[in-house]
């Protein structure tokens, strides 16, 4: 097999056209206040548009540049918004493109998974239209470019099974980047409030907490968690902002943060 994923939302959730594309992305990062950590494994990353949660896509990341011709792969972790299904998906492309070019994608890694058969199949519908792993790709290209890619989208399934099936997959030199949005459509105070619960419950590593928590993401941030526990990762949240911080509208917003997890410097 020698397809590519091509991109489904470019020119919607971020810009269509390269150059644009490559200054916006390196403009975020640029003014990004976190610092590069390569004590940092992991990630909790929003995925919507960036006009939305650019700035808050770009603290984790940022961070994460610390790995910059240094990192294996990159574990790419999302929700399936649009196809419901149980377990966890991979499907081998050779690599996803976007208007900055294309990501390789580690297919021997996903291989190996398939072989565990339960959580993990071969299901390629979930991916054609589903924006949570791709809107995240060109921060991956600017922040830790020719870093390939083992993305998996999650249905239904046990976030603590799935942590320990990846685990044993994990290197030292690996990364764990999950995607998700927290509240949506509630009014600004509603929606920080609900927030606030969701990351106390993520920053003390109670994976059922995530796991029932009010994030599109919950299942793969709750197997990001469970990792995290296990490997003795501590998290640290980066930013927190919701749409009204963009937008101007509080009647409806959606919640974004960037949470790191690793041997977090103070």
């Amino acid at each position: 097999m020698d397809r590519v994923r091509p991109p489904a939302v470019a020119g919607y959730f971020y810009p269509g056209e390269g150059a644009r594309l490559q200054r916006e992305v390196e403009g975020l990062l640029q003014r990004a206040q976190a610092t590069p950590d390569p004590g940092v494994r992991g990630l909790l990353s929003p995925h919507a548009g960036y006009l939305y949660s650019g700035k808050v896509m770009a603290e984790g990341f940022r961070v994460l540049s610390a790995w910059r011709g240094r990192a294996r792969r990159v574990f790419l972790l999302g929700p399936s918004h649009f196809v419901p299904f149980l377990g966890v998906a991979f499907y081998p492309y050779r690599a996803w493109a976007t208007p900055l070019g294309e990501v390789a994608v580690d297919r021997e890694g996903g291989r190996r998974l398939l072989e565990k058969d339960p959580p993990f199949l071969i299901h390629e519908e979930p991916f054609r239209e589903e924006h949570s792993l791709e809107v995240l790709l060109p921060f991956l290209q600017v922040a830790l470019p020719g870093t390939p890619i083992l993305p998996l989208l999650f249905g239904e399934v046990d976030p603590q099974e799935v942590a320990e099936a990846l685990q044993e997959e994990l290197g030292e030199e690996d990364l764990v980047v999950v995607s998700s949005d927290l509240s949506h459509y509630r009014p600004d105070p509603v929606a920080r409030a609900r927030d606030r619960k969701t990351l106390e419950k993520a920053l003390a590593l109670d994976v059922e907490g995530v796991a029932q928590g009010e994030a599109c993401g919950r299942l793969p941030w709750a197997t990001l968690t469970a990792l995290a526990r296990s490997l003795g990762w501590r998290p640290a949240l980066l930013a927190y902002a919701t749409s009204a911080e963009a937008s101007g509208d509080t009647g409806r917003v959606v919640g974004y943060a960037a949470v790191v997890y690793g041997q977090v410097q103070p």
